[in-house]
């Protein structure tokens, strides 16, 4: 993982991933890390007129929409990324895999579309890191009863949702390296603590390096500078204004 890198919360609902996003953000403010952070369907201001056309439960678009509307709000989000890219960490609640695990795996739509779309939205945007957050039915069906909106995606059964998750775990599995699983049935406590000490020392402990770096850096200038300052010899003129000479060439004028 790059110390800058774009780290995605992946996850069906209820599963706990924008609480564990926002979880991080508190961490980055509190280091003083620089950071963005999106949600999808959503993010900036012409995407979230996008997310509230399409999560609108009087919504009825076919699946075909549903993907063009998912594409559509990230490619106006897809500026505001690359301006931040390798530049400040962006976080992202869900991301390219949901499309895939949601409109492939979830509503069957054909994959080589959705991957052919993504990667033409990219291009040489690259993720760096992925947090997939899964649950069971028993908790996923709880915690949607505990939320006082339900959106269009909220409303699915539990034979929809174990597709989707199938199709995150699958994905997971075909890039490990870049992939952690939270099992979020856990204690909450015990994945923040999963996904902090990832975070830590994979970023923090680059940031750490980055910060250490540039201390000896000017550290080294400054000491650079302090034995420069030692050669010059500061004398007075005739209207009583003080010069900086070179140590020789102080010498030489007297």
């Amino acid at each position: 993982m790059s110390k800058k890198p774009i780290i995605v919360f992946e996850g069906i609902e209820g599963s706990g991933k924008s609480y564990h996003l926002a979880s991080v953000a508190r961490y980055f403010k509190q280091k003083k890390i620089s950071f963005i952070k999106i949600r999808e369907p959503g993010g900036s201001q012409n995407s979230e007129k996008i997310r509230r056309l399409m999560l609108n439960n009087k919504s009825n678009f076919n699946k075909d929409t549903d993907l063009l509307l998912f594409l559509s709000s990230r490619s106006e989000n897809i500026s505001l990324i690359k301006k931040n890219y390798n530049k400040k960490i962006i976080l992202i609640d869900r991301f390219t895999d949901s499309t895939v695990a949601y409109q492939h795996y979830g509503m069957g739509v054909n994959l080589k579309i959705i991957n052919l779309l993504n990667k033409y939205l990219l291009r040489d945007i690259k993720i760096g890191f992925t947090f997939l957050n899964i649950v069971n039915n028993k908790n996923l069906f709880l915690r949607l009863k505990k939320r006082k909106i339900l959106n269009k995606y909220d409303k699915f059964n539990s034979v929809f949702y174990n597709k989707v998750q199938n199709g995150f775990i699958k994905l997971a599995k075909s890039k490990k390296k870049s992939y952690m699983i939270i099992n979020s049935n856990l204690e909450i406590k015990e994945n923040k603590k999963l996904i902090l000490d990832k975070i830590n020392k994979d970023v923090g402990g680059k940031v750490k390096l980055l910060r250490q770096i540039t201390k000896e850096y000017h550290n080294a200038v400054e000491e650079i500078l302090e034995k420069e300052a030692q050669n010059f010899t500061s004398v007075e003129d005739d209207t009583g204004t003080f010069t900086l000479l070179n140590s020789m060439e102080a010498v030489n004028n007297n």
